[in-house]
């Protein structure tokens, strides 16, 4: 799994290149500091050497790259704004028969979401082997069934781009892997071996699959580390030249226009037996090597490159990964999506509204960013401690009930619990905790949307909760994965031919989210970095403002199907007496009696000034 055309030079050079950042040599010199924590002072030495030659070959080619110089810059601390929106998509998502995906997916963008979404995280669109890509083959291909680099390039050239640093694992069908099983440099020692009858109990885990996974290789039968499944082999970063490997990974992609690094899994990357491994402390010591690394390479002031860690784990756990505002910039608000799931279906604001008043703001020059769907399922272990046993049961039967499915996790005592569930969030709020399906499906998923398009942070949506996309259960049977369910592929004449009906679901979604979307990018209040006021009013309504001074909103959300009233006085006291607007629906609400909001009624408002 070389890189084409980088040589793996561990001689520093003698001049860096002569517009390098003028803190070049302090960046350099703390991430050596850094990783001789991780490594000690003589290998963390060598380490760096061969990092700073590959990131001077980065910046000379980065900084010729017309192409990279005029993309869209990534949300940055000194940049993002209300007009910042993240789509999640694959890259095989949309499709047109003789089309490569890729550029399909940019003729969607360009035509649908110019100017509405800023960001597009694409999936991984490596060579793989399973897991719908998360099993990497080969960090320097594209899957040829998506597309080639220049596709990559192209789309790197409208939107600011996400891309997948998938650092705990690769393929075993990877040349690394390859190496390791046929005894050849460099792979051989790029993995974790144990005897088969090694305590591992201490771990923990996503899966309830075995953690060592037996491997026939030219050294006999070796038993290698395997977190998620028997095709995703760990890579042992106890070996600095596995890091040297990743971070020249990392270079290659911001070579190809990537400028948001999502590092997959990372809470799992440091290996040390007799601890639970999670979220070791050299975890965070590598995150924030890879951060200087970025910022080596493309200065964070006018170039910034953004680092996201996707850390499916309990709040408390989660934000541990901002660091002092040293590690990641964003971290995902993985609570987000159970919480809001349970306020809808069981009509109360209480347990969101709790979580929401405790939240913590994020360190200097960093946000979360918000979801409700993605490829994954909705994790249940970030609910932990905020949802009982007993509601998160209530949700996994409402799941199964609508066609949906729930996975499973080893417990350290032997046990398993609820990891998350598998469902279309479409259909997962289409019906009530009482029945089946009911007409108000959509204006309480549009709900889940408008409060995660409000809350701080930076809003990500998923491709398929912007076209109301239900249950993919033909995918299910076809690939016998339950996270099937919510990756189905879609043909753009389907999508087209929906989106010019006004009686279909997905183009009441679509154009409702399209016009919110509109509305949010300009409103200051909306910036990350806008205050967020808790204001709690009832255990139906969710309710908060963002901003200050003339520019204030007040979001209020109806998380029942009942109409509820905000009587003058509550007004008064929430700060909305007098001639107001609701910024949703544009209209001038009377300055005398109560606010109505609808069954599932949101209610952006701001104070009419004359």
């Amino acid at each position: 799994m070389a890189e084409p055309g980088i040589s793996v030079n561990t001689s520093e050079p003698d001049r860096m290149h002569a517009s390098a950042p003028l803190d070049f040599g302090g960046r350099v010199n703390a991430l050596r500091a850094l990783l001789a924590e991780v490594y000690g002072d003589a290998p963390a030495s060598d380490l760096v050497r061969s990092l700073v030659q590959t990131i001077a070959e980065t910046r000379q080619v980065t900084e010729r790259s017309e192409s990279v110089r005029d993309a869209p810059h990534a949300p940055g601390p000194a940049r993002w704004s209300a007009r910042d929106v993240v789509l999640i998509t694959y890259g095989s998502t949309i499709q047109v028969a003789g089309e490569q995906p890729l550029v399909t997916l940019r003729h969607f963008l360009r035509t649908h979401l110019s100017g509405l979404v800023s960001t597009v995280h694409v999936l991984p669109f490596y060579p793989w082997s399973s897991d719908d890509g998360f099993a990497v083959i080969d960090f320097y291909g594209v899957d040829p069934a998506l597309g080639d680099w220049v596709d990559v390039q192209a789309l790197a050239g409208e939107f600011a781009l996400m891309a997948d640093l998938v650092v705990n694992h690769v393929s075993r069908e990877s040349l690394w892997f390859i190496d390791f099983v046929g005894d050849r440099e460099p792979g051989r020692d790029y993995f974790i071996t144990l005897e088969a009858d090694t305590d591992v109990s201490a771990v923990v885990r996503p899966r309830n699959t075995p953690l060592l996974v037996p491997i026939h290789t030219y050294r006999g039968l070796r038993h290698v580390w395997a977190t998620f499944s028997e095709d995703q082999i760990d890579l042992d970063f106890s070996n600095p030249r596995v890091l040297a490997e990743m971070a020249r990974v990392l270079c290659f992609l911001l070579r190809n226009g990537v400028r948001v690094l999502r590092l997959d899994a990372i809470a799992y990357l440091w290996k040390e037996l007799g601890t639970p491994c999670i979220h070791h402390a050299h975890t965070h010591r590598i995150v924030r090597a890879l951060r200087l690394v970025a910022d080596l390479v493309c200065d964070p002031e006018t170039d910034p490159v953004v680092l996201i860690t996707e850390t499916n784990v309990p709040h408390e756990e989660n934000v541990s990964y901002f660091g002092a505002g040293d590690e990641a910039h964003l971290v995902y608000q993985f609570a987000l999506a159970p919480l809001t799931l349970h306020a809808l279906l069981c009509g109360s604001s209480r347990v969101f509204m709790g979580w929401l008043g405790d939240l913590a703001y994020p360190p200097a020059g960093c946000t979360f960013l918000n979801f409700t769907a993605s490829h994954d399922g909705i994790g249940l272990r970030p609910a932990e401690g905020l949802l009982t046993d007993a509601e998160v049961d209530v949700m996994v039967d409402h799941v199964h009930r609508l066609g949906g499915f729930v996975s499973m996790r080893s417990t350290a005592d032997g046990g398993e619990r609820p990891y998350e569930v598998n469902i279309a969030l479409f259909d997962a709020l289409a019906g009530t905790l009482e029945g089946g399906r009911d007409e108000l499906g959509i204006p309480r998923f549009l709900a889940s949307q408008i409060l995660m398009l409000s809350l701080q942070g930076i809003p990500a949506i998923y491709v398929h909760s912007l076209l109301a996309t239900p249950n993919d259960l033909d995918g299910v049977e076809r690939t016998g994965r339950t996270r099937s369910i919510n990756r189905p592929q879609v043909t753009l004449a389907d999508v087209e031919r929906d989106l010019g009906d006004p009686d279909t679901p997905r183009h009441r979604v679509f154009t409702a989210l399209c016009g919110i979307l509109a509305v949010r990018q300009r409103e200051p209040a909306f910036s990350p970095d806008a205050v967020q006021t808790v204001l709690p009013v009832s255990d139906a309504l969710v309710s908060f403002r963002r901003g200050a001074g003339e520019g204030a909103i007040l979001v209020l959300v109806n998380v029942t199907d009942a109409l509820r009233t905000v009587d003058e006085d509550l007004r008064r006291d929430l700060g909305v007496a007098g001639h107001v607007r609701d910024l949703l629906s544009g209209a001038d609400l009377p300055a005398d009696g109560p606010l109505r909001l609808e069954p599932y009624g949101c209610l952006w408002l701001r104070a009419v000034t004359h």
